[in-house]
């Protein structure tokens, strides 16, 4: 993340016991495609948008943009993870005042189920929190969403309120390595 001028991005890709967390490419564009069109993706997150659309609309490199890492495993994409801090007309209604850099995930279905989020995710906090130490990360997701839910247990953040928003309840948990008050500490190696 580029917030101070002196970080230039895309960092050197971070490698997992199982994955590789890098720039998008063009060969990502086919599951870029398939990740956004997906009716199981697109359940807690807006719905999925028509492949004919996205065929049109997907740039022959997608999702290059500072804080967003295609998550791959054995070679292909299966998921992205974005770490970004929100602007003021993109922040939560619920905590508006609030800079906190924000994650987020999408997996393809077939990568459900395997631990791969809690990989990529932990990944992310790491080196994150190696650029901003003691940095402030908030989630947000549907109540309605329990894996979801359960992952963001998983990774440590702490339930900081519940709102309203997009037609639907809105859980927000906040994340912190050293601030206690901010967040349950992240279980570590």
């Amino acid at each position: 993340m580029s917030d101070s001028g002196q970080r230039t991005w895309p960092p050197a890709p971070i490698t997992t016991a199982r994955l590789v967390l890098r720039e998008s490419e063009a060969r990502d564009r086919a599951a870029y495609i398939e990740l956004f069109a997906s009716e199981d993706v697109g359940v807690h997150v807006g719905g999925a948008r028509p492949r004919a659309d996205l065929e049109r609309d997907v740039p022959e490199v997608p999702g290059r943009r500072a804080g967003q890492f295609v998550v791959e495993r054995d070679g292909a994409m299966i998921g992205t993870v974005e770490i970004e801090r929100r602007d003021p007309e993109h922040r939560s209604s619920y905590r508006p005042d609030v800079g906190d850099a924000e994650i987020g995930y999408l997996f393809l279905p077939a990568a459900w189920g395997h631990g791969y989020a809690a990989e990529a995710c932990a990944a992310v906090l790491d080196w994150f929190d190696g650029h901003h130490p003691g940095a402030t990360v908030s989630l947000r997701t549907q109540t309605a969403n329990t894996r979801s839910l359960r992952l963001a247990e998983k990774l440590g953040f702490g339930e900081a309120g519940r709102y309203e928003e997009w037609g639907a309840e809105q859980w927000l948990g906040v994340w912190s390595r050293v601030s206690p008050d901010a967040a349950p500490r992240r279980p570590g190696p």
